[in-house]
């Protein structure tokens, strides 16, 4: 039988928070020590009101209540310039925090390997980006230190109403008791409601970034109303999780509230009786309920404060969470490196299956072996699913092999360190994912500090001449994902980057699948340049890609079957005629006008 790990508590949970608070832990030591002299000089206030009452007041001497309404104005004006510089000063140090901690967790999303973003939904890494790390700084600016303030306070006014009434101060403190029980029982349910809603947050949140980046989808199908029920269904659970969290919350304020008042009826009916035989003062009297009126905020701030406390604990353990993930596709702690690369990649034995696939499901690549000579051009033909893609994704080591090797140069991939590699290898992908920044931004990705020509090359080769005629040329900044495009500019634009990348290893995946016959063959055309003087291995669907090749490797079910020229294998393999028959079939158009433009390029 599995033990279940034991849960950290609260203070464990947070204290992971420390390598970020502590360059800022002086500026919070100081903002607490100002909002503790603020609470001080509060409880100073009634020690005044007392010496008024039983001094000036029970003497009949009004000469002396001017001098002593302006200490107690003073102390008034001292408290609240405390809490404004207070306030003032540890709003800098707090947003230093929560900017460490989003620059650490996105330089960790992008140092995470492929295979974690396929199991993480991007809404739940977007709420932890945002609202998770938001709740932590609030709390560093506010509920950590009034947390400790408040507390500090309770202890030193209960001290103060000792001295004042030890009777009184006993009824005080024992009708007190109930709110530290309630207190405790709330942070066991107020923890897994506040993990729940936070949670179902991040789902809510991915919901919507897909029906946004689906909108055309959507409203091609006409289902807008069916992904709203979904929508209102998740929206509908996170309201019933939230009103949960009310009432934990309200039934903590019921005690908050109710405590107090009780507290003081019964301290009034105490402090009367000894009032009327003398056992206490009334300046005394006046001086213990005006401390407990002090008291009684710090009292009711406990109820949100440690709402506060339950919601940044679920933050930060969701925020390491991901801190926790393990990077499976990491640099060698002895890298070597490739000083003059020539581009010559080799599969041996390239095994692999996801991860996260069942341990009997069979391997997407079965013992790949496939070598591919400095300056060779590659096509990668097979039918759906034969692993084509997948080849593809380890060759630049997004994923690693789980059996066999990659040899760039004779080095084995694992041994590069990833940016090395991936400044030997340049990928395009038949989905051409394109930034929220310039033109020349998204070209140069790869190689932003190549010149003009470089950039104009990339351009013309990809046939991308339309950027000209953009608003602002290579400036114009394109849209989130590039949709202001379509399918063939972005894909245009992918291929540019690749090519102005200037890689020992050209990796293209089906690029030229959304384009038009037209600036299909004057793309080929153009790339047969490019080809001369870089490796190319091209995941080809179409025949007129094949037609880019010196060589084909025909893929089925994660092996290579065989390798040879487009001719040779016409010739001698059955198999390799059926799939290209097969993308032919794909590809062949239904207009005659389509048809004879079609023959003429696949001619």
């Amino acid at each position: 039988m599995t033990v279940p790990a034991k849960q950290p508590t609260t203070l464990q949970a947070l204290r992971r928070l420390d390598p970020y608070t502590r360059p800022v832990r002086r500026s919070i030591l100081i903002a607490m020590t100002m909002a503790l002299a603020a609470s001080l000089v509060s409880l100073a206030v009634p020690q005044v009101l007392q010496r008024i009452v039983d001094g000036p007041l029970a003497a009949g001497d009004a000469a002396q209540i001017p001098g002593a309404v302006a200490v107690i104005a003073g102390l008034g004006v001292l408290e609240a310039a405390l809490y404004f510089a207070r306030r003032l000063y540890i709003v800098g140090p707090a947003t230093r925090v929560e900017a460490s901690l989003r620059g650490a967790l996105y330089a960790k999303l992008q140092d995470l390997p492929v295979a974690f973003h396929d199991r993480w939904p991007s809404g739940q890494l977007l709420s932890r980006s945002m609202s998770d790390l938001s709740l932590i700084r609030r709390f560093i600016a506010f509920g950590f230190i009034y947390l400790v303030v408040n507390l500090i306070t309770i202890v030193v006014g209960f001290f103060v109403l000792l001295a004042l009434n030890p009777l009184l101060a006993v009824v005080f403190t024992a009708c007190s008791i109930p709110l530290w029980i309630n207190g405790f029982r709330f942070e066991r349910r107020y923890h897994v409601v506040a993990r729940r809603s936070q949670d179902q947050q991040g789902d809510l949140a991915t919901l919507v970034e897909e029906s946004v980046h689906g909108i055309r989808v959507l409203k091609a199908f006409g289902r807008g109303r069916t992904k709203l029920q979904g929508f209102l269904q998740r929206a509908e659970e996170l309201r019933g999780t939230e009103i949960e969290k009310a009432r934990a919350v309200a039934q903590i304020w019921l005690w908050l509230l109710l405590v107090p008042d009780v507290a003081f009826a019964l301290c009034l009916l105490v402090g009367v009786q000894q009032a009327s035989v003398d056992a206490i003062t009334v300046g005394q009297l006046v001086a213990f309920f005006a401390t407990a009126t002090v008291l009684r905020f710090p009292l009711e701030s406990i109820g949100f404060l440690l709402s506060m406390l339950f919601d940044t604990r679920t933050a930060t353990d969701r925020l390491f969470e991901v801190f926790d993930e393990q990077n499976t596709i990491t640099d060698p702690e002895r890298p070597e490196h490739i000083a003059e690369p020539h581009g010559r990649l080799r599969f041996e034995g390239v095994r692999f299956h996801y991860p996260d696939a069942p341990e009997d499901a069979p391997d997407l690549l079965d013992g790949v072996d496939l070598e591919i000579e400095p300056g060779e051009t590659m096509a990668l033909v097979g039918l759906t699913g034969s692993g084509k893609t997948t080849v593809v994704e380890v060759a630049g080591r997004l994923y690693d092999v789980t059996g066999g090797r990659i040899l760039l140069d004779g080095v084995d991939i694992r041994d590069l360190t990833r940016s090395e590699l991936r400044s030997h290898v340049a990928m395009a992908f038949e989905e051409a994912t394109l930034f929220s920044a310039s033109v020349r931004d998204n070209v140069l990705l790869g190689r932003p500090d190549a010149g003009e020509d470089v950039l104009r090359e990339a351009l013309e080769i990809a046939q991308a001449q339309f950027v000209h005629d953009l608003p602002e040329g290579l400036d114009t900044t394109i849209g989130e994902e590039g949709l202001s495009l379509s399918g063939g500019q972005r894909q245009r634009l992918a291929l540019a980057r690749a090519v102005a990348a200037d890689p020992a290893v050209l990796v293209l995946d089906d690029q030229l699948s959304a384009l038009d016959v037209d600036t299909e063959a004057l793309v080929e055309a153009a790339l047969r340049q490019v080809l001369t003087r870089t490796t190319a291995l091209i995941v080809a669907h179409r025949p007129s890609t094949v037609q880019l090749a010196d060589r084909v490797a025909l893929l089925e079910e994660g092996r290579i079957l065989a390798v040879g020229t487009h001719s040779e294998l016409l010739a001698t393999s059955e198999r390799y005629r059926f799939v290209i028959s097969s993308l032919e079939d794909e590809r062949r158009p239904d207009s005659d006008e389509e048809r004879t433009t079609y023959e003429e390029v696949d001619a």
